[in-house]
């Protein structure tokens, strides 16, 4: 008979963030209107959630993306009519991006698809319950960012 592993509480914890993390993009990705991406999805709601104006940098900071991949995400968001990219007035170096109506539409279908789930969501967990996991979610992203 093999031995017996035992993780530690700290592995069990990343392996589920991880796999929750997998769950909600599947299930997103699945929902979304055909044509939208999920970092198309991500860089949208980003947007709808603190406003026009941001810039290229500022997205792939809050996404964890590299500019690369915001670049190319930006691009096709823009090629779609979602996005306007454009310079910056007060400093013509840096861009600025924002949903176009185009761009606020396909986010509210997004949003209408996904709905469903959310209310699953809501019926299988109380807001207590979410309430009391925060803390500690966010103590620990934190914890990541600066231990990095």
């Amino acid at each position: 008979m093999g031995a017996v592993i035992e993780e530690h509480p700290e592995v069990q914890v990343f392996d589920e963030i991880s796999l929750i993390e997998h769950g909600v993009r599947t299930a997103i990705s699945r929902a979304l209107p055909v044509g939208l991406s999920y970092p198309q999805y991500e860089v949208l709601n980003l947007i709808a959630r603190r406003g026009d104006d941001l810039t290229p940098a500022h997205i792939s900071e809050a996404l964890k993306m590299t500019p690369g991949a915001i670049t190319n995400t930006l691009q096709r968001l823009e090629g779609a009519g979602l996005v306007s990219v454009d310079p910056c007035q007060a400093d013509r170096r840096r861009k600025r991006v924002r949903m176009t109506a185009e761009g606020r539409e396909a986010y509210g279908r997004a949003m209408a698809a996904i709905r469903p789930k959310v209310e699953k969501l809501r019926e299988g967990f109380t807001q207590k319950e979410f309430r009391e996991a925060l803390p500690f979610l966010r103590a620990l992203r934190v914890w990541m960012n600066e231990a990095h």
